[in-house]
């Protein structure tokens, strides 16, 4: 279970980078539905650690601070300087034992300097990605996505990035009620589709419409057919407009995007719900239990029966068939 969290900050911190980390694990969300855990900032020397910013952080907390962490943070850093040996063994004994080890941004050099790249595929900035593949080249280096995690090892891409790392952990961890209250509090979406690919390659026109409303839309009628003409109607568009237009926004096809919508309505039923598989996948738009159970397997390699019995919890909503029968016995 994810508690303890310490994120260690070297000379040039960035302080962007840091904050999403603050804000994802060093918040008390209990209030509105969310986690608390128990965070700690730790450095090698505590005291003042300058920023990339010119101003300093203030760290009261040495690197024994991260021995017992179930979640190990490598913030962003200045990589024109090298990384103290005692930051690269705090690294390696925190894989070791078995916590999580999570780089935001630049921070993946210092795991690549720590071995813990090595066979693994990984990513950062794609501004960086080729000097790391230099500088570590037993490490899978990916350039085009927002995070990955290999064995025990999570890297992300520049800067919002570790948001989308730190929510994945998060709804890994603790499950997807989890991670959408803290995205809800964070105003930002508790899961992005795509990868850095889609803010590499040429952008939209500035006066380009957004896709927003379509997508919040489509968020509401996932149990309504969602395909390419459907959706290029309802945006007022050609088809072959509409399918560029989606990917460039979102860096994904339309199939894929609701797909993985729905698939995070499923596992917020399975959290919150009594229903059973069959209901859920007719309201979460699959039309039925087989295909629901495909798509769990591919994209978060469990069952929804296994996703179930790990997350669920709390207060629980009846299913729509137990609501009907109450209604119909006159208690509804």
């Amino acid at each position: 279970m994810l508690r303890t969290v310490t994120a260690i900050v070297l000379p040039g911190v960035a302080p962007f980078e840091l904050g999403v980390v603050c804000e994802v694990f060093g918040i008390d969300r209990r209030d509105t539905g969310g986690p608390a855990f128990d965070f700690t900032v730790c450095a090698p020397q505590p005291g003042a650690v300058p920023g990339k910013t010119g101003m300093s952080i203030l760290v009261e907390h040495g690197l024994e601070a991260a021995d017992h962490a179930d979640l190990v943070v490598m913030v962003a850093y200045d990589l024109g300087s090298a990384v103290p040996p005692e930051v690269l063994e705090t690294l390696r004994r925190a894989h070791a034992r078995g916590a999580w080890v999570l780089s935001v941004c630049s921070g993946a050099f210092a795991l690549g300097a720590a071995g813990l790249l090595d066979g693994r595929r990984c990513t950062t900035h794609w501004m960086f990605s080729d000097a790391l593949a230099r500088r570590h080249p037993m490490a899978l280096v990916d350039p085009a996505v927002l995070y990955v995690e290999d064995d025990g090892v999570i890297t992300s891409a520049g800067t919002a990035a570790g948001i989308d790392a730190c929510l994945h952990l998060v709804r890994r961890e603790l499950g997807a009620a989890s991670a959408a209250a803290i995205a809800r509090r964070m105003v930002v979406a508790p899961h992005r589709d795509g990868g850095q690919a889609q803010y590499v390659d040429t952008p939209l026109p500035a006066d380009a419409d957004t896709l927003a409303p379509l997508l919040a839309w489509m968020h509401e009628h996932l149990d309504e057919e969602l395909s390419v003409p459907v959706l290029a109607a309802q945006a007022l568009m050609s088809e072959r407009t509409f399918a560029r237009r989606f990917r460039a926004e979102t860096g994904a096809t339309p199939a894929a995007w609701v797909t993985r919508q729905r698939v995070a309505r499923a596992q917020e039923m399975l959290e919150r719900t009594d229903a059973g598989v069959e209901e859920i996948s007719r309201r979460c738009g699959f039309g039925s239990a087989a295909v629901l159970r495909h798509h769990f397997a591919r994209l978060l390699g469990t069952s929804p029966a296994a996703y179930r019995r790990t997350f669920a919890g709390g207060p629980r909503q009846p299913s729509s068939a137990a609501v009907a029968e109450l209604a119909a016995a006159g208690h509804g």
